[in-house]
């Protein structure tokens, strides 16, 4: 199958407009999540194991994968300007790939985006351990009952909670860079005799565990940057798609070289890299490092917003995919319907649901739980953004031959930055088959692709319709 299956767009179509959705997004919530979306649990949590299994050279990790990230974006950009719709990915999978891998991407980025939410509340439930001597599991169906309501009201009210979560994040880590660049200078709090910048080579040097080490962090670091692709869903709630998303885009570079890089140059710099340890925020053991235990408490709170951001986005999503696979005749009907207010009720009623299922491991295994999740959400996260470039390939390919309408927002350097994204993605995956930890990912992979697989050839005897056409119904 080929997508000339599907009908082309001219590309100046408003997405939501035949979709049932209500346009509720403005231009700063759209900044704000796209900013968010670059700033969550895998920074302020994930990044105390990364740091102790590489070390400063951690930093080179977080900038040339936010290169990455960035060529990822761009490809994502030049495909939504062509045509803005809500389940952006699996929609160019099935015009660039074929149906059976829209089939695939849509049920995958559902599946991340629930596995995610499992590893949010994980997180948030981890941090509330800092004030209160409560079960990890209660906080986590606290939480996932919480977020849930909230998703149910309207768009307007997650984007203004997703702009408010947001805001936190970016004040609270623009204050923390101000602290350390106080201390390195005036020398101020219990790490004011030893914070300088070189701890960044002294302590074992740049690379104190090899390169190998660097390497093996990967998985990691590319856990911390998904859900940057999540301004993609959003397009077909937006009110200016053509304006808001590519000034949401072109601020990947830098959001990362702020947000990651820079953070992580002062945190390292004021504290050694030998203090930090797994399972810990290294945000949090930094402000115990300078004796500031009172910062030490807000940097806790503002991780916590950044899992509540997470999960209340994949709140959002999983509703719109589900909605989008059962328009397109791929997922069951009753997904389709939406609320007055216009959010998918039984789409995201089913995803919260199945959620829940992370509150049982917090309660099985409340110090394992984080990283039981974090490899399988990575790997199914990373099948979004190869669907992402090999769809802007192909779209590339057929828009220079004058079959498509050019983007108005074309990719710098495509497709030669696409291919080189798709490359840096083989070698993390290859990585995490190396370390034991993650390994398990890949064993979890083939069985749900084996679950789509049979599920697509049942769909195609049911409803050849579903299985052969990518055009809604």
């Amino acid at each position: 199958m080929t997508s000339m299956q599907v009908e082309p767009n001219d590309g100046k179509e408003a997405a939501g407009a035949d979709e049932g959705y209500q346009r509720g997004l403005g231009a700063r919530q759209i900044q704000m999540i796209a900013i968010g979306g670059a700033i969550g649990t895998g920074l302020f949590l994930g990044a105390g194991k990364a740091i102790s299994k590489a070390g400063p050279s951690l930093i080179l990790a977080y900038a040339i994968a936010g290169l990455v990230i960035f060529f990822i974006m761009r490809a994502l950009g030049e495909l939504l300007m062509y045509r803005p719709v809500s389940g952006s990915f699996s929609e160019y999978a099935r015009e660039f790939i074929g149906p059976f891998a829209g089939f695939v991407t849509g049920w995958t980025y559902w599946l991340f985006w629930v596995v995610t939410g499992m590893t949010e509340v994980t997180a948030a439930a981890q941090y509330m351990t800092y004030w209160f001597d409560i079960p990890q599991w209660v906080s986590a169906l606290i939480f996932t009952i919480i977020l849930y309501g909230a998703n149910l009201i309207s768009v307007k009210l997650f984007g203004e909670l997703e702009f408010w979560f947001s805001m936190v994040k970016v004040t609270a880590i623009i204050g923390m860079i101000l602290i350390c660049l106080g201390i390195l200078t005036l020398g101020f709090s219990d790490a004011g005799e030893t914070a300088s910048v070189t701890h960044l080579w002294a302590d074992g040097g740049f690379f104190p565990k090899g390169i190998g080490g660097t390497l093996m962090t990967l998985q990691i670091v590319m856990f911390a940057f998904l859900a940057v692709e999540l301004v993609g869903v959003t397009a077909g709630e937006s009110k200016d798609p053509e304006k808001t998303l590519p000034k949401a885009i072109n601020t990947v570079p830098w959001r990362i070289a702020v947000f990651y890089v820079g953070a992580l140059i002062m945190i390292l710099s004021v504290v050694s890299w030998t203090h930090f340890e797994p399972g810990v925020s290294p945000f949090v053991a930094a402000f115990d490092k300078m004796g500031l235990a009172v910062g030490a408490g807000i940097v806790n709170f503002v991780v916590l917003t950044a899992a509540l951001s997470s999960c209340n986005s994949g709140m959002y999503s999983t509703g719109r995919m589900l909605r989008d696979l059962a328009l397109n005749n791929q997922g069951p009907k009753l997904f389709t319907r939406l609320t007055r207010n216009g959010t998918p009720l039984i789409g995201t009623t089913f995803s919260a649901l199945l959620m829940m299922f992370g509150v049982w491991i917090n309660y099985q295994w409340p110090g394992k739980a984080f990283e039981m999740v974090v490899s399988f959400a990575t790997i199914s996260g990373m099948w979004a953004w190869i669907m992402i470039l090999v769809s802007q390939i192909r779209y590339r390919a057929r828009a220079d031959r004058g079959e498509l309408p050019e983007s108005t927002f074309k990719a710098p350097g495509a497709p030669f930055t696409s291919w080189f994204a798709l490359a840096f993605i083989g070698m993390v995956i290859v990585m995490m088959g190396v370390d034991k930890d993650a390994r398990i990912s890949l064993y979890c992979a083939p069985l749900w692709g084996l679950i789509l697989g049979v599920s697509y050839l049942v769909l195609k005897s049911r409803n050849p319709d579903g299985a052969a056409f990518a055009k809604r119904s």
